[in-house]
């Protein structure tokens, strides 16, 4: 679909969407317990759909209301498991672990951009661990046959943290110990999540310095009510609009969350936004904004609305760590310096830094990639431009959070 945006003053109160992140993790936490949870506060973006459908393919009743996911585990499924992932990488890498678990032969599907991402690490991971795994050419589908055993395995965290995310949540549960070494781990802070929720499900992992997980086994999950925290991935849009066109406070937000996004409040600072905030929501004004530099290499996510917020700084802004956006939704730098050229602000890749110059915003047509983040982006350097920007492809945004739209219009946004 498209969607146009027109330059608008802001004002108001928004809310920050539920965290994906946290609603798959919990789903899954919630497959591998023994009873029932409950997660109030989820989000029902795409990505946490396809969680939930992958759960109860794995044996797990889920009941879905207004505001909160039902999880009762169920019975080890049979042979010949498919699990569609939709778009999620998240719950393709998390899920293969638990599903080489829970089930002796499963085979892992997915749609879109996920088809183009290498699996070749759940490969190398699984096979350590006595797991079977045969790919297409080294991408979906695959498949997954035998039984995941107890022991040593050793991976990659380059891309990413989200396979040792689904090891971490998964080898607790096998008969003996285990133990996960990691070369060059990235995002470290989702593994702090994700060792949050594990304590809070009643499950211990040893932590050595991010290089080494030790694991005992034998452990239960202990099903409990478990409460979503916002999101700042999405809430990053939300208060850099806030710092461009008037004056936003965004609720639904832990001041002291683990979240890697959370930073977003320290390049705000950098830029001289007005800000102020509380122990559960963050007021942004508008002001001049300084130009900034920040690494953005643990929290990649945070690359397009630093971008946007870049466009309206007075010089150039610096962005490390553009080696975490190759294997995205769309490829990712190219797409933010495709968007941000036809809004007329420069931008150009330096070694593993995107530099943007910060100008003026002007009109323009231009294409999502069918990236939900390119989507936002769009949306929010619209906003205090010159000339309406039309999006195609606009309904990306349901990947992670499909009522930003009508967040921005309840702000004061005029959006066609």
């Amino acid at each position: 679909m498209k969607v146009t945006v027109h330059p608008s003053h802001l004002s108001g109160t928004a809310k920050a969407p539920p965290s994906k992140s946290l609603t798959q993790r919990a789903i899954a936490a919630g497959l591998l317990c023994h009873g029932t949870t409950v997660i109030h506060n989820p989000s029902y973006c795409s990505d946490a759909l396809a969680a939930i459908k992958m759960a109860e393919s794995l044996g797990a009743s889920v009941t879905r209301n207004r505001d909160a996911i039902i999880v009762k585990s169920g019975v080890r499924p049979g042979s010949a498991v498919t699990l569609h992932c939709g778009e999620s990488g998240l719950a393709m890498r998390m899920f293969a672990p638990i599903a080489a678990h829970l089930s002796r032969e499963t085979t892992f599907t997915g749609e879109g951009s996920l088809t183009g991402r290498p699996v070749t690490m759940i490969k190398d991971a699984l096979e350590q661990m006595g797991v079977r795994v045969d790919t297409t050419g080294g991408h979906l589908p695959f498949s997954l046959k035998g039984e995941l055993s107890p022991g040593t395995v050793t991976i990659d965290g380059a891309s990413g943290s989200q396979l040792l995310t689904g090891l971490l949540m998964t080898l607790p549960l096998l008969h003996a110990g285990s133990e996960v070494n990691v070369n060059n781990l990235k995002s470290k802070p989702y593994i702090d999540l994700t060792l949050k929720l594990l304590s809070e499900f009643g499950i211990t992992v040893e932590n050595n310095d991010f290089v080494r997980f030790t694991i005992k086994g034998n452990q239960a999950y202990k099903a409990h009510e478990y409460m979503v925290e916002g999101d700042w991935s999405g809430a990053a849009f939300l208060l850099v609009a806030g710092a461009i066109s008037g004056n936003i406070c965004t609720e639904n937000l832990n001041r002291d969350s683990l979240q890697a996004d959370r930073a977003v409040m320290d390049v705000l600072r950098m830029t001289g936004a007005g800000m102020t905030t509380d122990i559960d929501k963050v007021k942004v004004s508008k002001t001049d904004l300084l130009p900034f530099a920040f690494d953005a290499t643990d929290s990649p996510d945070l690359f397009p609305p630093l971008a946007a917020l870049a466009a309206y700084c007075s010089g150039t802004s610096r962005i490390a760590g553009v080696s975490r956006l190759v294997h995205k939704e769309s490829n990712r730098a190219k797409a933010i310096i495709d968007v941000l050229g036809a809004l007329n602000i420069p931008a150009h890749v330096e070694g593993d830094d995107l530099l943007v110059d910060g100008g003026e915003v002007r009109g323009a047509l231009v294409s999502s990639y069918n990236d939900h983040r390119i989507a936002m982006m769009a949306a929010v350097m619209a906003l205090g431009g010159r000339g309406e920007v039309t999006i195609t492809g606009a309904e990306a945004v349901n990947k992670s959070f499909p009522g930003f739209f009508d967040t921005l219009r309840s702000c004061g946004a005029m959006i066609g």
